[in-house]
């Protein structure tokens, strides 16, 4: 052994000594592995590639909601020499047919809704393309459509399951004699409008043909998923395919499924032979990568004297396209979240003339926990009871859906530790009484969950002569830190410190992985990534604690594993969140003055990650209660707020005091590391908690976000 080796072998254990000793005080913190690629420009996005030749495409898109393409008089942009293409419906090359729809672009004269691609120009500039688009002169036929959703819409139908593969409805128990009984009655209607992800980078690819392999450089959460899809669609097979997604700038969800630019640059790319780059603008982003649908949520909730309920029903009307049935699992939630002995959630959709909506941050969740926890709130002031208390004396001692018991569910302490840092019990239960000048000022509580995802993933990890090591596995960061956890978890699998450990992920051609998701990535990737590096270890103590010359590499695939560990029980992440709300009396103007969130998920790998993740949903949310919102012209079926202009956002004058604290909540059921998602479970009680909050400081209900001065003007 050399004498830098040893030095290293003893850096590695006081390193290791060291974590032990974080992990007993709590902090076991890593900053950012890619922050210094970041801040200096190494980091490559989408359309930070640019090889030789590249061309640039521009979309141009439908302006009405259904109808017909009848012609496309492209010559006066083909008359600019720098326009190299219109690729239209009519010279487009024909894609294979795949599960998804949204993807056929340019393959039919058909208009589906407001927004869909209807041409595409390349042009040797991103400004000559743009310009070329603005002088095609396109001429359709309109036909009648509908685009607006109602509670009592006549196209509404039960689908046979909502996203995730729940059963559209359920049932146990006798709802409704249970809930005509009930001494305690609560029912409440609740409307969300339609949200959108809105991440910072654009949905973007570039696109590169060599002979017949292609490589496209993909905003996506998963370049494996663009992969499967580019392969189906061009007729290819999966290795002639490079996707390559190694920064990626955010997604919600947006970003889980290949969309529309990936496709476009591939097709003209191959069309004009040469690399081409298609980036969507910021107000074609509304209708082309799915949004949260509308839905209209009927809460009714039946308790006796003592607050223990006895009836909860939770029906959801949502809506979808023509083109593909998307189905938010809004009522979920409500199946698991109390004990309830009698019990109905069904979900309703309607197919209208719309963009496809998809998954946004905590699909079903989110939605549907703010009708439940509104709902409540509700069911606490009709009972005479506390809000905190209500919500624990409800708890289920098993799954009241599945029945099986829970992996483990710590709510209960994330409620009381959440009203000890709160302050909870000095808070006056009485709407509308405490004031600081003409501020009327209020509190209010949400509890949260988020279902605990894992996908089977295979990993590779390397032990180089040098004493380093190499990590490969086609895990996708999009901004939440993925690489920092993944490290962390390889250094302490390889007890080694984190320096030593590279990682190679955001590409198609290394060991299968899902795609980022579902709060699900660091719980799959990491899980293989522990095994490879355990399996390494081991290797490693057989060879003496050195590699041979050549290095040496395990995998591991834990498809086995993840289709039989845990499977005996229910499987979520919970929260308690509270916020402080102030109700300018004259102006009805509402801030949020602090929110606080305590979390149980499982053992928190990156303190200082999950502190981030955790306040960033927890403000998302708050951008939920009392900001964001989107129109759908009745006339045009787009969405108005087309950009973060007319879409608001929350800003930093719209944030104080953002608490995240969390339970030390390790769950061996679930993985080698007993972690649990984070991403979503912050935002799923927020707006809750914050309407709630506003109930309390004015007394008046507001049962539709967001929350605007004219819903608390004159009532």
């Amino acid at each position: 052994m050399t004498a830098h080796q040893d030095r290293q072998d003893r850096q590695d254990r006081q390193e290791h000594q060291g974590r032990q000793e974080q992990q007993e005080h709590g902090d076991t913190s890593l900053t950012r592995v890619e922050g210094p690629d970041k801040v200096t420009g190494r980091a490559r996005y989408a359309t930070d590639h640019h090889p030789a030749g590249t061309a640039y495409a521009w979309l141009v898109t439908a302006s009405l909601a259904r109808g017909v393409v009848d012609a496309v008089e492209d010559a006066d942009a083909l008359a600019d020499p720098a326009v190299l293409a219109v690729i239209t419906h009519r010279n487009a090359e024909r894609l294979a047919p795949t599960d998804d729809p949204t993807l056929a672009v340019l393959q039919s004269a058909r208009i589906a809704h407001h927004g869909q691609p209807v041409a595409l120009v390349v042009a040797e500039t991103p400004e000559a393309a743009r310009a070329g688009a603005r002088a095609l002169r396109i001429s359709c036929t309109r036909e009648p459509h509908d685009v607006l959703l109602t509670a009592d819409h006549p196209g509404l139908y039960t689908p046979e399951e909502a996203n995730g593969g729940y059963p559209a409805e359920r049932a146990r128990g006798d709802f409704d004699n249970a809930y005509r009984t009930a001494p305690h009655q609560v029912d409440a209607t609740y409307h969300l409008p339609p949200l959108h992800n809105h991440p910072m980078e654009p949905h973007a690819a570039t696109a590169v043909w060599d002979g017949g392999r292609l490589t496209v450089y993909d905003a996506s959460q998963g370049s494996g998923n663009s992969q499967e899809n580019l392969s189906k669609l061009f007729g290819l097979r999966a290795e002639e395919i490079l996707v390559v997604s190694e920064h990626v700038g955010g997604g919600f969800g947006s970003k889980g499924t290949t969309r529309a630019p990936t496709v476009l640059a591939a097709l003209a790319a191959r069309a004009v032979g040469r690399p081409v780059q298609l980036c969507l603008a910021r107000a074609q982003l509304a209708d082309l990568v799915g949004h949260r649908s509308p839905t209209v949520q009927r809460v009714r909730i039946g308790a006796d004297t003592t607050g223990r309920i006895s009836a909860l029903a939770h029906e959801v009307a949502t809506r979808s396209s023509t083109l593909r049935e998307f189905v938010e699992q809004a009522a979920v939630p409500a199946r698991m979240m109390y004990a309830a002995p009698h019990s109905r959630t069904v979900h309703r959709v309607a197919r209208l003339d719309v963009p496809t909506p998809s998954w946004m941050r905590a699909p079903g969740e989110c939605p549907g926990m703010f009708a439940l926890e509104s709902a409540m709130d509700e069911l606490a002031l009709a009972c005479g009871l506390d809000p905190v208390e209500l919500r624990i004396r409800n708890e289920p001692a098993f799954d009241p859906d599945s029945g099986k018991p829970f992996s483990s569910r710590r709510l209960v302490e994330c409620l009381r530790e959440g009203a000890r840092r709160f302050g909870w019990a000095d808070r006056d239960p009485r709407p509308g009484v405490r004031r600081d000048g003409r501020l009327l000022l209020g509190t209010g509580v949400a509890a949260s969950t988020y279902p605990v995802l894992v996908g089977p993933a295979t990993a590779e990890a390397h032990a180089r002569p040098d004493g380093s090591f190499l990590l490969r596995v086609n895990a996708t960061d999009i901004g939440t830190g993925a690489r920092t956890a993944l490290v962390r978890i390889a250094a302490d699998a390889l007890r080694v410190a984190p320096g030593r450990v590279e990682l190679r992920i955001g590409r198609s051609d290394l060991p299968k992985a899902p795609l980022a998701g579902g709060s699900s990535g660091t719980a799959s990737w990491g899980w293989a990534v522990h095994r490879a590096c355990e399996e390494l270890r081991t290797a490693l103590a057989e060879h003496g604690g050195r590699p041979p010359s050549d290095g040496l590499t395990r995998h591991a695939d834990t498809a086995e594993e993840v289709g039989s560990t845990g499977q005996e029980y229910a499987r979520h992440a919970f929260g308690a969140q509270f916020a402080e709300v102030q109700v300018d009396q004259d102006t009805a103007e509402v801030r949020v003055r602090r929110l606080l969130g305590v979390f149980a998920a499982g053992r928190v790998i990156n303190p200082l990650a999950a502190r981030s993740q955790l306040t960033g949903a927890m403000i998302m949310g708050l951008s939920m209660a009392l900001l964001e919102h989107s129109t759908t012209d009745p006339s045009f079926g787009g969405h108005v707020e087309r950009d973060l202009a007319a879409y608001h956002v929350a800003a930093h004058a719209d944030v104080t005091a953002v608490d995240a604290h969390w339970i030390d909540d390790p769950d061996p059921h679930l993985n080698p590391m007993g972690s649990k998602g984070i991403g979503e479970l912050g935002i799923v009680g927020t707006a809750a908690a914050i309407s709630n909050a506003v109930h309390h400081a004015t007394g008046i209900r507001v049962r539709e976000l967001p929350i605007r001065p004219e819903s608390l003007i004159g009532r």
